[in-house]
């Protein structure tokens, strides 16, 4: 009876154990996981030129053609930037900025 009881406890010890170790494994998955999908270049939101109202990034004047990765609504018109950056410059003075746009007829 009592070797009975040792065998449980210890059979109730490993699983505890092991399903501990489990989580653990999962834990680090989806640390890793989350690593990964921050580093991960292919996920970034690309902009079809064709929907914005400018032909050129208000800031740098790269041509929207060439890629659109932030888009920004200003004075009834929808802007396409190549970079955060840029649009975050353009947000200062979008007054002064909106000349450069190009914005299309």
């Amino acid at each position: 009876m009592q070797k009975t009881i040792l065998i449980t406890f210890i059979c109730a010890g490993l699983l505890f154990t092991a399903c501990n170790n489990q989580e653990e494994n999962k834990d680090n998955t989806q640390k890793q996981s989350d690593i990964e999908m921050a580093t991960d270049t292919t996920n970034i939101l690309v902009f079809d030129a064709a929907k914005v109202d400018n032909k050129k990034d208000p800031t740098c004047g790269m041509p929207t053609t060439a890629g659109i990765s932030d888009t920004a609504h200003y004075d009834n018109h929808v802007l396409g930037f190549c970079a955060s950056e840029c649009k975050a410059e353009f947000l200062k003075n979008p007054k002064a900025n909106l000349a450069a746009a190009a914005l299309k007829k």
